[in-house]
C-alpha cells in the first residue's frame, strides 16, 4: 500500500549513480528530499520526467530540496543515464525493489504488457526534514507524469 501524507517515511539506504550510499535519514538534515521513482533509465517517458525537472532544478533547490530519481536499473546504468541526460540530482538504483515496495510504488508482476516484477511505479514523494510524506503521488499508468506542480507546492508549504 502507497504511503499518504502524514505518513512517517521508511527510512533507507541505497547506491547513487556513482555507487556513493544515499541514507534518506542522514540527507534530510539538510532539508526536505523529493523521491522520484520511475520505471527505466532510458525509456522515453522516463527520460521526459527527469528531463523536466532538471530543467526546473533551481525552483527545487531555492525551496532547499535535494531531488533524487529511485529505479531498479543498476548504479552503472543509471551512471550512462545520467551522463547522457545531464541529470543535476542523483540517481538511485533500488536494484531489488525494497525500497519501491516499501514506498507502495512497486509492480508485481502485472508491469503490462509483459508481466514483469522488480519494477518501479512512476511515483513522486516529498519527505520533509521531520521524516513525514507531506506529499505523495503514485501512478498506476507507467505513460503518465507525476504533478509537479502539487511537489513544488509541498515543498513551499
Amino acid at each position: 500500500m502507497a504511503l499518504s501524507p502524514g505518513d512517517s517515511a521508511p527510512d533507507f539506504t541505497l547506491p547513487d549513480d556513482t555507487t556513493t550510499s544515499f541514507n534518506l535519514s542522514d540527507e534530510l538534515a539538510d532539508g526536505p528530499v523529493v523521491l522520484l521513482f520511475f520505471p527505466g533509465a532510458f525509456t522515453s517517458v522516463c527520460t521526459t520526467e527527469l528531463n523536466t525537472v532538471g530543467n526546473d532544478y533551481k525552483k527545487y533547490q531555492d525551496l532547499g530540496a535535494q531531488v533524487v530519481g529511485i529505479s531498479t536499473d543498476s548504479p552503472f546504468a543509471l551512471a550512462e543515464f545520467k551522463k547522457v541526460n545531464g541529470f543535476p540530482f542523483r540517481l538511485l538504483s533500488d536494484h531489488n525493489a525494497t525500497v519501491s515496495a516499501d514506498y507502495g510504488a512497486k509492480y508485481d508482476n502485472d508491469f503490462t504488457p509483459m508481466n514483469l516484477d522488480r519494477i518501479s511505479k512512476r511515483a513522486a514523494f516529498v519527505i520533509g526534514r521531520d521524516g513525514t510524506v507531506k506529499s505523495a503521488e503514485v501512478l498506476e499508468n507507467a505513460g503518465e507524469q507525476p504533478d509537479f506542480d502539487r511537489v513544488l507546492s509541498a515543498l513551499d508549504a
